[in-house]
């Protein structure tokens, strides 16, 4: 590939780099000017990795911004109600669409189904699609250079977009647990109910899956070791385990999925990465999956970017500077209390002290009781802070 310029370099071609894309695409005078980096597009003619078990909790905001771009799958799940609960404790939360008149709280997508969903509205918006992984990116005082590694091809632009392909430098927490990612079948579904519920050693969550009335998605956190012995246990070995932890709302629940393990972590770091880069996504944040709020605050990253830049995409002959400050300023409270939900979380719900698990019990019942104390908190991790 020559040396080319383009207005805007977009690096990561995950869901959040890709909503990007497609959300300034909109307002650009050439789509062509705008350069999505990524190592994969999938084609109309391929299908999705029907092994790759993961599964994304997509909220009600985010399905609105993904269906507006026409990059929201074909297959998936709704949720209607949230069930909270607290292994061994008293006191759980119920969270239902009819509390904030929507017609759900959120959906969930398979990863694969959502990526090439969103490669493919990405592939007919007219964005300049480049194969290419973790490119090195230079910032002059005019613009940016971005070298790829594969070809050695240099791209300038006037500024650059780091979505995924890079851990953020600054804030880490070790949170030593690990996820266990796996779809299930139940023999008494419950449609349109997903299940969260805190355990000594972290959060199980059980979400309804696109791809059947009785599947389920599931994020099993424990301590790392467990994770393991678990994973290589047997079907009916890990059935059973499965049972004691989670119970019987969905009756008997039988892996029906390879089982993948991940390390949890929290990474953090500053969102402007120099006067014309800034990071979203995971770039910029990796949390810890308790409530899902992961890709959803990434994507919020991404509209409030597309809506801050939309007149200088429209005229990128001026600095975006201006507009970069306005939205680091921006994203400072949503990521911080984002952040702070998805790290306490876990951690004070995984303490085994009895005291603090009887309180949390008590505050899920507080929380049941009175939508006052509800609310707030579902109102945050079904849209986030907005400004």
């Amino acid at each position: 590939m020559p040396n080319a310029e383009y207005d805007l370099v977009i690096t990561g071609a995950g869901p959040v780099g890709s909503t990007l894309a497609l959300l300034l695409a909109r307002y650009a005078p050439d789509p062509a000017r705008i350069a999505l980096i990524g190592n994969t597009f999938l084609s109309d003619s391929e299908s999705p990795d029907l092994s790759d078990p993961r599964s994304i909790a997509v909220n009600y905001g985010s399905q609105v911004v993904l269906q507006s771009v026409h990059g929201w799958p074909s297959r998936h799940s709704p949720i209607e109600t949230v069930h909270v609960s607290q292994r061994q404790r008293l006191g759980r939360t119920l969270i239902r669409n009819t509390d904030f008149n929507v017609p759900r709280l959120g959906s969930v997508v398979a990863y694969p189904d959502l990526l090439q969903q969103l490669h493919r509205a990405v592939h007919n918006s007219g964005v300049t699609l480049i194969q290419g992984t973790t490119p090195a990116t230079q910032t002059t005082t005019t613009g940016v250079t971005v070298t790829l590694a594969e070809t050695g091809a240099v791209l300038h632009a006037h500024m650059a977009v780091q979505s995924d392909g890079v851990r953020p430098k600054g804030l880490e927490r070790q949170y030593d647990q690990a996820a266990i990612l796996a779809t299930v079948t139940a023999s008494a579904p419950l449609k349109g109910w997903a299940f969260e519920r805190f355990t000594r050693e972290g959060p199980l969550a059980v979400l309804p899956h696109p791809s059947g009335a009785n599947h389920y998605g599931l994020v099993w956190c424990c301590q790392p070791a467990r994770a393991n012995e678990l994973a290589g246990l047997d079907d009916a070995a890990f059935d059973a385990a499965l049972l004691g932890t989670f119970g019987q709302r969905l009756g008997h629940l039988k892996v029906n999925s390879p089982r993948r393990v991940y390390p949890l972590t929290l990474n953090a770091g500053p969102v402007r990465l120099d006067p014309r880069r800034v990071a979203i996504g995971n770039a910029a944040q990796t949390l810890h999956p308790v409530a899902g709020q992961g890709l959803n605050l990434g994507l919020r990253d991404a509209a409030q970017l597309a809506h801050t830049l939309r007149f200088w995409v429209a005229s990128p002959c001026q600095s975006p500077e201006p507009a970069l400050d306005t939205f680091t300023r921006q994203r400072r409270a949503d990521r911080w209390t984002t952040g702070t939900i998805t790290d306490v979380l876990p951690r004070i719900f995984a303490t085994g002290n009895p005291l603090v698990e009887h309180a949390c019990g008590l505050g899920l019942l507080a929380m049941d009781l009175s939508p006052a104390l509800r609310t707030p908190l579902a109102t945050h991790l079904l849209q986030g802070l907005r400004t």
